[in-house]
């Protein structure tokens, strides 16, 4: 990973992009991906499109959604303490005792969000599981007046952005789930062109969708306006080398272990296949996944777009989903950059992903 895209993906964890909101972080992506693509537009969703290749060659479609999770101002008391609902899911004790950031039109306001202290929980409140509506976010305000000049209804939430390093190039923080997918999408059309020579056959559109997190919307919308041959979503999923998590259930999907590769009906089997012969022809590590159920990302809506597309679907493994301190491997996302970036340089017109029974050599 060569230190422009380390700062890229640097300052994207840092920059808030709750489902709805996430302006200020596609006028990132735009600054990073503008030189390198052929075109860059921003349809009426709010979806980011970069373009590059062969106009006449197949479509392909990357998605990798770049919102994350978040809250919304919804009241303010007369004392000046600020309620939000949520949006998309949230396990509300993720959000005890943690640091804050409402995003305004003037700027960031700190807050923090929490609860009755403990010694001044009853015995039925100790044992309850703490609902939304018992916690508040406090900015310090002196009364209702006050917080309204600082604050406004609608202004989204986030839990306080930071990137923080551990051992193995492990990184955490809140919005891993996905800006690590919406990275890789971009930085794999960079990557592609500089494979191919600037000759790319076919005609990439890489894709920083939207509103994700509250029904795939953007993944829909963009497939409409591309009409894409082949589509591969890029999401986050679930680690399961750490404590607790069952590998019966989740399969074996550990951090540094390289793309997630999934399979089943979901996936078209012909991308999986390539996918596969890829990482190994170019020794990138991958895991396999199965699903036996519409997924539930960008690659659900892709698969059923018009009369249906060719759609993959590589995941990078995360730990801690949907909470303050979510973690990935920074190996792993440049690995699947380089697995996306190798598919756009491979795919031809003559390529044909209609399903069929492999036949042996």
């Amino acid at each position: 990973m060569n230190h422009e895209a380390r700062q890229f993906f640097e300052k994207a964890i840092q920059t808030p992009s709750p489902s709805g909101y996430e302006e200020r972080l596609q006028q990132l992506v735009n600054e990073y991906i503008s030189p390198h693509a052929d075109q860059v537009s921003i349809d009426v969703h709010g979806n980011l499109i970069a373009k590059a290749g062969n106009a006449k060659g197949p479509r392909l479609m990357y998605a990798g959604h770049c919102d994350q999770i978040g809250m919304l101002v919804s009241h303010i008391d007369e004392n000046g303490f600020v309620y939000a609902q949520t949006i998309g899911g949230w396990d509300p004790q993720q959000l005890i005792g943690q640091a804050m950031t409402i995003w305004t039109d003037d700027g960031p306001v700190a807050a923090l969000i929490s609860r009755k202290p403990i010694h001044l929980l009853n015995d039925q409140e100790r044992k309850k599981v703490v609902g939304l509506d018992e916690m508040w976010l406090d900015i310090g305000a002196d009364g209702e007046a006050q917080a309204r000049d600082a604050v406004r209804i609608g202004d989204p939430v986030t839990l306080q952005l930071q990137m923080r390093p551990l051992m193995n190039s492990i990184v955490c923080g809140p919005g891993m789930d996905n800006k690590t997918g919406m990275w890789t999408v971009i930085e794999a059309l960079r990557r592609a062109k500089e494979f191919a020579g600037g000759d790319l056959g076919c005609h990439l559109h890489s894709v920083s969708t939207v509103q994700e997190e509250i029904g795939l919307r953007g993944a829909k919308t963009a497939a409409g306006g591309i009409n894409p041959d082949v589509a591969i979503a890029v999401d986050v999923t679930h680690a399961s080398d750490c404590p607790t998590i069952d590998k019966n259930k989740q399969g074996n999907i550990r951090l540094g272990g390289g793309p997630v590769i999934f399979r089943g009906p979901n996936i078209n089997p012909a991308v999986a296949r390539r996918l596969v012969d890829l990482a190994e022809q170019h020794d990138i590590p991958y895991q396999m996944a199965a699903i036996g159920r519409a997924t539930p990302n960008d690659a659900n809506v892709l698969q059923l777009h018009g009369a249906g597309v060719a759609t993959g679907l590589v995941a990078i493994p995360n730990r801690y989903m949907h909470s303050a301190v979510e973690a990935i491997s920074l190996t792993d996302i440049d690995h699947v950059a380089n697995l996306l970036a190798r598919f756009a340089e491979a795919l031809s017109p003559e390529d044909d992903f209609t399903p069929s029974v492999p036949q042996k050599d």
